[in-house]
């Protein structure tokens, strides 16, 4: 199902990062997409320069997607909205796991129930959802994000299942460390967080991951290409850890 087939997509978290660069790409091809983000003035300008129709709105706020949801009848729904705080889930806060599993997991679930139906009756339609390596690999201090990302990877397999006999398709993306400033939004912008996450290292760019959606998007109708995991090169996930006890058992 080539994207002549399609008219309409949906892009999240698209004000930045890896949601411009898809919405940039999806635009290449003549599609409608609707960037939907919180940044108001980013989203503006994306639209002056790709003439894509901007929502300022938060992904969480359920009457305005639906409202949306209801208006459009989207031919391609790409999940990227995401955040995290990392820290240890010894020192986790309510605040944090609220805001995660809000953004990360329960925008995602909502937008599927209000977009795949429309797919299935119309007999086409691709999800791409944007998950993690967070959702197969473990790392520390990201313990509420890891249990999302597994989410939606689970969730990503289970829409197949679901829309089985219909012409919906399903992609998960699994990215490892890219190039983005969502390093500075979650840890501060400032030269020390661009040394430790993006000077100096070899990393794809978010208009790699953005080619890699329409590579799957571009595929024949007879094709499905449900996951791919992209980490830079010279980035491999695991480890192992072995620990002596603190103190001696009594």
């Amino acid at each position: 199902m080539p994207f002549s087939d399609y008219k309409t997509a949906l892009v999240t978290g698209a004000s930045s990062g890896i949601g411009a660069a898809v919405v940039r790409r999806l635009r290449r091809e003549g599609l409608e997409v609707h960037a939907l983000a919180r940044s108001k003035d980013s989203l503006q300008a994306l639209a002056a320069e790709t003439g894509c129709i901007a929502h300022a709105l938060d992904v969480t706020d359920l009457e305005a997607v639906t409202r949306l949801t209801q208006q459009v009848p989207f031919d391609i729904l790409v999940n990227n909205a995401g955040v995290d705080r990392p820290r240890s889930f010894l020192k986790s806060q309510a605040d944090d796991i609220d805001l995660l599993v809000d953004v990360n997991l329960r925008a995602v679930l909502h937008l599927c129930r209000l977009v795949v139906p429309g797919m299935h009756a119309r007999d086409r339609g691709h999800v791409v959802n944007i998950s993690s390596i967070a959702g197969a690999y473990n790392f520390n201090g990201n313990s509420t994000y890891h249990a999302t990302k597994a989410a939606v990877s689970m969730l990503s397999r289970q829409l197949r299942i679901d829309a089985f006999g219909k012409r919906v398709r399903v992609t998960e993306i699994c990215p490892g460390r890219v190039a983005t400033d969502i390093f500075s939004h979650v840890h501060g912008d400032s030269p020390e967080i661009r040394e430790r996450f993006i000077d100096g290292f070899e990393l794809p760019q978010a208009e790699d991951i953005a080619e890699a959606i329409a590579f799957a998007i571009a595929a024949p109708v007879a094709v499905n290409i449900g996951h791919m995991e992209i980490t830079p090169t010279l980035q491999v996930p695991g480890g192992l850890s072995t620990a002596r006890p603190m103190t001696t058992p009594a």
